[in-house]
């Protein structure tokens, strides 16, 4: 099965900037569905990691608040081109996911 993330990982000028795309249903649970009238329950992405060399380089806590297929980018300082990047999330029901990709010059 593919992955839900995409990465983009680019070196320049010794920072690293990472972009990633992650394909989610992002559910707040306050939405109805428009066919039942029911409440379609929560299902977002509550944490997200961002690794380089095995080491913590980004770690997020997100709540129903983020849009479907949220956007993702940060920086940091250091990594060498064909470093890998690792990228997971675990959401509201329990799923993760992750995906790794190697840093471009």
């Amino acid at each position: 099965m593919a992955s839900s993330i995409r990465i983009r990982a680019k070196l320049e000028n010794g920072v690293t900037t990472v972009k990633t795309l992650m394909t989610h249903p992002m559910e707040t649970g306050l939405r109805k569905d428009e066919e039942t009238d029911e409440t379609i329950p929560a299902h977002f992405i509550q944490e997200v990691t961002g690794k380089w060399r095995d080491q913590v380089v980004m770690k997020g806590q997100w709540s129903g608040g983020v849009s479907k297929n949220p956007y993702l980018s940060f920086q940091f300082k250091g990594g060498e081109p064909g470093d890998a990047i690792e990228i997971s999330w675990m959401d509201s029901q329990g799923n993760s996911d992750s995906a790794t990709t190697k840093i471009a010059d």
